[in-house]
């Protein structure tokens, strides 16, 4: 589809929807999946939200990424005019133990995107390592879009070093007791108490680049 294509007018419920979607991702990272979009809009089966999905798709608005359960994607309209000034992030391949993530040791490339890209801004990109974490639409070889940050909320997705192991996992907390999750019932949670376990938040997932083209 052309970025500059013509589009339908959106319904006022495909409107909700698309609000829905884009405020859940800015909270937590990552879209919803169908079932908390039909819960949260009071539809009575899961069907009826994903018909409201294929539609906003049709209309050019969102990107639906099959076999993924939280694989969806609004597309933002670009202004009319020139393109911002580009970022230079780095790819972050292989971490090394007990080294810094950021270290130029572990930069495969350095790539340009548009700042304005993902929210709260990306500083670094982050090459996915297995399945892990499938159902949220972050797949093997992804990049992740990283933002900084050593602390997060219960669910989000989060990069965690856990002694020397770097993972991205879905971060639930309560208390000393914390669980990082998979999304893809083939992996088993890590369980962790604060009281006797290393746990360092290295970064906040906000947003994924799809393996392929060139990167």
């Amino acid at each position: 589809m052309e970025a500059n294509a013509p589009m339908d007018p959106l319904t006022e419920r495909q409107s909700e929807i698309l609000r829905l979607i884009r405020d859940l991702t800015e909270v937590s990272g990552f879209p919803p999946t169908r079932a908390e979009i039909a819960r949260s809009m009071g539809f009575r089966s899961v069907n009826a939200a994903e018909q409201h999905l294929r539609a906003l798709e049709k209309k050019g608005v969102l990107e639906i990424l099959a076999g993924a359960s939280r694989g969806l994607r609004v597309r933002e309209p670009r202004p009319a005019g020139r393109l911002g000034r580009l970022m230079e992030l780095p790819v972050i391949g292989r971490v090394a133990a007990g080294s810094p993530i950021l270290a130029e040791a572990h930069v495969q490339a350095r790539y340009q995107l548009d700042p304005n890209l993902f929210t709260p801004r990306a500083d670094y990109l982050l090459r996915v390592r297995g399945m892990s974490m499938r159902d949220a639409g972050i797949l093997d070889g992804d990049l992740l879009a990283v933002h900084r940050s050593h602390e997060a909320r219960s669910g989000q997705v989060v990069v965690a070093r856990l002694a020397d192991e770097v993972t991205v996992k879905r971060f639930r907390r309560r208390g000393y007791s914390v669980q990082l999750l998979p999304e893809n019932p083939d992996f088993e949670p890590i369980e962790l108490d604060l009281r006797q376990d290393s746990l360092a938040i290295e970064g906040i997932g906000v947003g994924v680049i799809r393996s392929g083209k060139g990167l």
